[in-house]
């Protein structure tokens, strides 16, 4: 994810880093170029292409915006969804680290060793969960966070986030047992525990259900057949100009619908996507500190 003041005025036609042209500058050139030969046609066999009225372009063109703005608004409630999820797994893993240092005898090398054991554990689950998003390997992340007698287990685990909260919940059995935490202590750091199973069930349920590919599949069709068309409507009353107009209104339409499947999957590694390392590490920083 990118995070920078907005350009001037004049740097923003030329700030590459982060916008979506990258993704859609094939489209854009040949649409111009078919534009720029429907417009050579045009000039050099004049009325070869009959004059259309405009009308029916205005009109595709205003429902294709429409739909391309209502599939950008549930792509955008998808990427900021996730956003609240990480943003209340930050305010789970600190109060659970605050919880253990205000609830638990500090005096005891037990109740040390066991504190630092329990947040050592929140920061795996961060860093597994952001592994389990983004389909990449978490061992080397979380190996160092778990007691060796865990690595067996937790190497042959499908869901790694999962399984490092079940060791929390038994870590926390241990503790009320052991009279480390009172019931009423325990209580509320389940609670927390709980928000974090909320908050993977939640991060799961995005990346597991994508947009109907029906509706993604209408808009693109629609998006490519209506540029495609443009340059022979509008060439008898734009002439020599057609390629600039097609090119422009392509880049607006293409652009959309770009942006809106990269935001759709706010988990993975494009410059517009969540900065699930950062805020990762973040919380790491602060629970080591914590300890």
């Amino acid at each position: 994810m990118i995070i920078r003041s907005k350009p001037n005025p004049f740097r923003l036609f030329f700030t590459l880093r982060g916008s979506i042209i990258q993704k859609i500058y094939k489209q854009i050139l040949f649409v111009a170029l078919l534009s720029a030969g429907v417009a050579a046609v045009q000039y050099y066999r004049s009325g070869f292409f009959p004059t259309y009225v405009t009308t029916p372009f205005a009109l595709l063109g205003i429902a294709l915006s429409l739909f391309l703005g209502f599939r950008n608004n549930a792509s955008y409630d998808r990427w900021w969804e996730a956003r609240q999820q990480w943003g209340q797994l930050v305010v789970d893993t600190r109060s659970l680290a605050r919880q253990m240092n205000a609830f638990m005898d500090l005096e005891s090398e037990v109740n040390l060793l066991t504190r630092r054991r329990f947040v050592l554990l929140v920061i795996a689950f961060v860093h597994a969960l952001r592994h389990k998003l983004r389909c990449t390997d978490a061992w080397d992340d979380i190996a160092g966070y778990v007691d060796a007698e865990h690595h067996a287990a937790l190497a042959e685990a499908d869901n790694k986030p999962e399984f490092l909260l079940r060791l929390m919940g038994e870590k926390l059995g241990y503790c009320r047992r052991e009279q480390l935490l009172s019931d009423f202590f325990a209580q509320s750091v389940d609670e927390r525990l709980t928000s974090m199973t909320s908050v993977l069930a939640a991060c799961e349920r995005i990346q597991n259900t994508p947009l109907p590919f029906a509706y993604m599949l209408l808009v693109q069709r629609t998006t490519y057949l209506y540029c495609l068309m443009l340059p022979f409507g509008l060439v008898a009353s734009l002439g020599a100009v057609t390629p600039l107009v097609c090119a422009v209104i392509a880049y607006a339409f293409f652009g959309l619908d770009a942006l809106s499947e990269e935001l759709e999957e706010p988990f993975r590694l494009s410059t517009n996507d969540l900065p699930l390392m950062a805020m990762s590490r973040a919380i790491e920083i602060s629970l080591l500190r914590a300890l």
